[in-house]
């Protein structure tokens, strides 16, 4: 594919040249195109050449991205062919650039395959905070497994109680006078037994 800019004043004379390779592959059973190398070429003599890389989509989608540019920025998609070539001198950067080579209808771009990595900042955020919180459930979860129970269980009981007919000498060990009020009166002492329970 060739862009030619026509008599636009100092861009007179220049064309980008698109060279497209088209390729099947029996992994995903169809046909797949790429761009190969770009071209500058100015009065129709070549005055740099870009090799393309990760520049395919199927042949019957066009290929879409933000950013194709042989600026680091942007992440490079564009390389010079050579050390000693004149690429080096130049800078390209196309914005929203969209490509087909092959399989056009009515002059539309077909359904584009983006750029867009897999594992973009967003993505990879959700996926650092879904490990957080995962990493939390799992200590939390481990807590409560791990928790322990009271080991003793205490139960208190009181005997019942016990008149046995009682003497008057044993009345005064079963019963003691209550000194808080004027008036004598007496309590019987009632034991108690406690169960621990280990």
């Amino acid at each position: 594919l060739s862009l030619k800019f026509g008599d636009i004043g100092n861009l007179k004379g220049l064309a980008i040249r698109f060279l497209l390779r088209a390729s099947y592959y029996q992994v995903s059973v169809q046909n797949w195109f790429s761009l190969h190398r770009l071209q500058l070429l100015y009065n129709h003599s070549i005055q740099a050449t870009f090799n393309a890389t990760r520049i395919h989509a199927p042949a019957s989608y066009s290929y879409h991205c933000e950013h194709v540019s042989s600026l680091q920025r942007y992440d490079a998609l564009l390389i010079p062919s050579s050390a000693n070539d004149l690429s080096k001198l130049w800078e390209v950067t196309f914005i929203d650039f969209q490509i087909q080579g092959f399989n056009i209808q009515e002059g539309h771009f077909a359904y584009a395959k983006d750029c867009a990595s897999l594992f973009s900042p967003a993505i990879l955020m959700g996926l650092v905070m879904s490990l957080i919180l995962l990493l939390v459930l799992a200590y939390a979860l481990h807590m409560l497994i791990h928790l322990k129970s009271l080991d003793r269980h205490y139960e208190c009981k009181a005997s019942p109680a016990y008149f046995a007919q009682m003497k008057d000498n044993d009345m005064g060990d079963e019963k003691e006078p209550l000194r808080s009020s004027g008036n004598e009166s007496y309590e019987f002492r009632n034991q108690q037994f406690c169960k621990i329970y280990i």
